[in-house]
């Protein structure tokens, strides 16, 4: 059957030297993984990115940084990007990743031109702990709830692959059917030497499997395969939309690099698929 599917692109704005220390993640300074570090990117590099995106096919188009959350000068800094990007490109579906937010905050990102917050609560709440200590899953899911208050659309996901058992997954999707997301971002954990997170692959086929299992609980969202998509799905990639995936992320990821945007095309167009025009499809 033939679907329209979505492409969004990432900017890491700001990479690396993050205070928390989330064993999976390798913008952790606590981890001191070999990932390229700086502060923020020239707003006039980020507007090129988001034109380079949209010529890709990207509808939706992400500003990420790295951190615990927002503060003043972040909150400044992604305004500032956001209107500078929407001005070049006002039909866009302009992502923020910021970390936690308060509902204040949010606000004012969404009178910048922001049009969806994505926060990840990442797994199940009783196996966030195994992960990360400097600070709590709930303030993840509360970070959520304010997004939806704030009137944006939210975009909230997580990864598989972290060593969580059966029980945790069930529990981390009933929180996601709790929040009612737009967009539900899938990724895989991706192994770096640098993590202490030493976890097994899974297999194509387990992720196959948890990919239609999200799908079943959640039929109405756009459900986006995102980092892990290539180690993970390897020469199985096409079988991602079978499954139920409509939506992929394109180009590179925070601080691993993904498949060229024109192979991505082409591998749906072949499927018999169609890339998106418009966000709203």
């Amino acid at each position: 059957m033939s679907k329209t599917i979505f492409l969004c692109a990432i900017s890491n704005t700001s990479s690396g030297s993050c205070s928390e220390n989330c064993k999976f993640c390798t913008q952790s300074a606590t981890n001191n993984a070999d990932i390229e570090k700086y502060k923020y990117k020239d707003i006039s590099v980020i507007v090129d990115e988001a034109k380079q995106a949209s010529e890709n096919g990207a509808t939706g188009f992400c500003l990420v940084t790295a951190g615990k959350g927002l503060d003043d000068k972040k909150v400044a800094f992604i305004s500032r990007a956001a209107r500078a990007v929407k001005s070049e490109l006002k039909d866009i579906n302009l992502i923020a990743c910021n970390g936690t937010a308060t509902l204040a905050q949010l606000q004012e990102l969404k009178k910048s031109g922001v049009d969806s917050y994505n926060h990840n609560l990442e797994t199940a709440e009783s196996f966030y702990p195994n992960l990360c200590t400097t600070h709590t899953w709930q303030e993840r899911f509360q970070t959520c709830l304010n997004v939806k208050e704030a009137g944006l659309n939210l975009v909230t996901g997580g990864i598989f692959g972290l060593g969580e058992s059966e029980e945790d997954r069930v529990s981390f999707i009933a929180s996601l059917k709790k929040l009612n997301p737009k967009t539900v971002p899938i990724n895989f954990f991706h192994p770096n030497p640098a993590l202490p997170l030493k976890a097994e692959p899974l297999s194509i086929d387990k992720a196959l499997e948890l990919v239609k299992w999200v799908r079943e609980e959640l039929p109405e969202v756009k459900l986006m395969a995102a980092g892990g998509r290539e180690i993970t799905f390897k020469g199985r990639q096409s079988e991602i939309f079978e499954a139920g995936v409509n939506a992929i992320v394109i180009g590179n990821y925070l601080t691993t690099p993904g498949a060229a945007p024109d192979q991505d095309r082409t591998m749906i167009e072949s499927l018999g698929h169609t890339v998106a025009s418009t966000c709203n499809g």
